[in-house]
């Protein structure tokens, strides 16, 4: 097995339980399965995201992507508009779904670089008012930044619009309630901040929207209504065949969660990781892509250093020799990389990075 440290924004490094959760087969008709650990799921993804009663909780196999598509084709009808505000690869691939699955689109497009501008999503809302859905990302792990979904949700209860956002990875290390923030639709999968590993994604939502969705899907396998109603009637089982370890080692993540103190100590420690990140790699000469006040705790993107010598494959090598795996860059108009904080990753792990960057001679004048 490797020994290194994956600084990305997911997969991540799990612990050591995590990953002896699934050394146990199980059956996918089983209670034991079903009844114990994927309803225990089910119920405790509703209140980590909201206080309220009136949201539930639906598990899809595959990617995060695969539950973002899930429920754009199965909760937006034929007769609906969508909105997406985006302002990176992930609100992106929204659009880009949306038109795969002929989905009435209007896309606002930012710069990865820039907050989404509330005065023109105000406009924009108010001149259409055939918009009938809002799409965003909280977290754009393609820069780092992190979005102001409140006040869209705010904006989206002004207008009446249900409110869908893609919280992949920003659920479970960011708090926030689904209620609060008038989200309707929060997306996020299992190796994100809950620090599972990947396998499947969940949408929480309000019970009413997913109740009156029966017949939008645009396909069989992603009906995130007809899998939400045979785990509702069947006490969590799985219409196809289930990630059972994935979904067993997820339940242990769960389970680590609250022994770590909850949602809140674990953004705690990610803020920490990133601020001894960020100041560390300020010290050595780095310089953030984005301005401090919009950095999320999950990521950071740093701009490639200028040497002539430099060269990410081989910087990226350096450090995965000593133990650690950083992310090349994803930004269209900037040459940069990205380093993830999240995971079993602590303090003194982002020490140890800053300490092998310093000695590695592939970005040094």
């Amino acid at each position: 097995m490797n020994n290194y440290l994956l600084l990305t924004p997911g997969p991540l490094t799990t612990s050591n339980t995590v990953k002896q959760a699934m050394l146990k087969d199980w059956c996918t008709w089983d209670d034991d399965y079903n009844r114990d650990i994927v309803q225990t799921i089910r119920n405790k993804l509703v209140s980590l995201a909201t206080s309220q009663p009136n949201y539930t909780s639906v598990l899809m196999q595959g990617s995060g992507t695969a539950s973002v598509e899930s429920a754009l084709g199965s909760l937006i009808p034929k007769t609906g508009k969508l909105l997406v505000i985006n302002n990176g690869a992930y609100g992106k691939r929204i659009a880009e779904i949306a038109d795969y699955l002929a989905i009435d689109c209007h896309v606002l497009n930012y710069t990865e670089t820039a907050l989404p501008n509330l005065d023109e999503i105000d406009t924009v809302l108010k001149n259409n008012s055939g918009i009938t859905h809002i799409a965003m990302v909280h977290c754009e792990t393609t820069t780092g930044i992190l979005n102001h979904i409140e006040e869209v949700g705010s904006l989206a209860k002004k207008y009446q619009k249900v409110f869908i956002v893609d919280a992949m990875s920003s659920f479970g290390g960011i708090k926030f309630d689904l209620a609060q923030w008038h989200i309707d639709v929060m997306i996020s999968s299992a190796n994100k901040c809950i620090q599972g590993v990947p396998g499947f994604g969940f949408v929480v939502c309000k019970q009413s929207i997913i109740e009156q969705s029966e017949g939008i899907a645009r396909s069989l396998s992603l009906d995130l209504y007809q899998q939400w109603l045979c785990m509702e009637q069947h006490h969590g089982k799985w219409r196809f065949t289930s990630p059972t370890h994935v979904v067993r080692a997820f339940y242990q993540a769960l389970q680590e969660l609250d022994e770590e103190g909850g949602i809140a100590e674990r953004f705690k420690r990610y803020s920490q990781n990133q601020k001894t990140l960020v100041a560390g790699m300020k010290a050595l000469g780095f310089v953030p892509l984005l301005n401090e006040e919009v950095h999320s705790p999950i990521i950071t993107s740093f701009l490639s250093p200028s040497e002539e010598h430099y060269d990410f494959k081989s910087f990226y090598s350096a450090l995965k020799q000593e133990g650690f795996v950083i992310y090349p860059g994803k930004v269209s108009n900037a040459d940069c990389f990205r380093i993830g904080n999240i995971g079993e990753v602590v303090e003194a792990d982002i020490q140890r990075l800053l300490d092998a960057v310093a000695k590695n001679q592939y970005w040094k004048a």
